[in-house]
């Protein structure tokens, strides 16, 4: 079965070269386009995407809001977001991740970039570049805990492995890497991972990530 994808953006010569790329490959498939992000809302219902390619800068209703519909309470299909913004001048993506969003992806990214995100994330994986997650939390440090502070009652709950767990998930470190890194398997760190989850109330690994940042557990810029 190919991956169904929503094209979201409203400079339709991108969406066109999108398009082009993604057609190109056997396993992915483009159900449909829209120029914002009521267009979005009404395009999922009707199509049912597997991943929802997602601009955050558009006309009506921005792409933060977007996501928050169609991943949020009550959504009306299992789609997955992927953001996709230009860095440098969107300041809204560390919100986009809190809204739902499975991943961001740069513009300027390779094709190959592209459509390995796209697979990543309809496989239910969060596509966390290590590189671009610490520069964009660099940029937002100034919103972040100082480190002063105490740390969230709820960290309490987590066992010292799975804060390990967690510290290396918000480096963007995929499952295998973390396995390699703690010297157990692949389907023990995904065991972690889920109750890291489950005991936090998060979505996803890309939520866990920001939450680390957000609770002052990991700095930007530390190791």
């Amino acid at each position: 079965m190919a991956i169904r994808v929503l094209l979201v953006d409203d400079q339709p010569l991108l969406r066109t070269g999108f398009r082009m790329i993604l057609e190109a490959e056997a396993d992915l498939a483009v159900v449909g386009e829209a120029g914002d992000g009521l267009q979005a809302l009404e395009q999922v219902r009707a199509l049912q995407p597997d991943v929802v390619l997602m601009d955050i800068r558009m006309p009506r209703m921005d792409g933060v809001e977007a996501t928050r519909q169609i991943t949020g309470p009550g959504r009306d299909g299992p789609a997955k977001v992927l953001v996709l913004t230009t860095f440098d001048l969107d300041e809204y993506v560390v919100e986009a991740l809190r809204a739902g969003a499975s991943g961001f992806l740069l513009k300027d990214a390779p094709a190959v970039e592209l459509v390995q995100a796209i697979r990543v994330v309809a496989a239910g994986e969060a596509m966390l570049a290590p590189s671009i997650t610490r520069r964009l939390l660099d940029k937002y440090a100034g919103r972040l805990p100082s480190g002063e502070e105490p740390l969230p009652q709820a960290l309490g709950t987590l066992t010292e492995r799975e804060v390990e767990v967690l510290k290396l998930v918000a480096r963007g470190l995929s499952n295998a890497e973390i396995a390699a890194e703690l010297f157990v398997s692949e389907t023990t760190v995904k065991t972690h991972v889920g109750h890291v989850l489950t005991k936090l109330g998060l979505r996803d690994r890309v939520q866990a990530a920001v939450y680390a940042y957000e609770s002052g557990l990991v700095r930007p810029g530390a190791s």
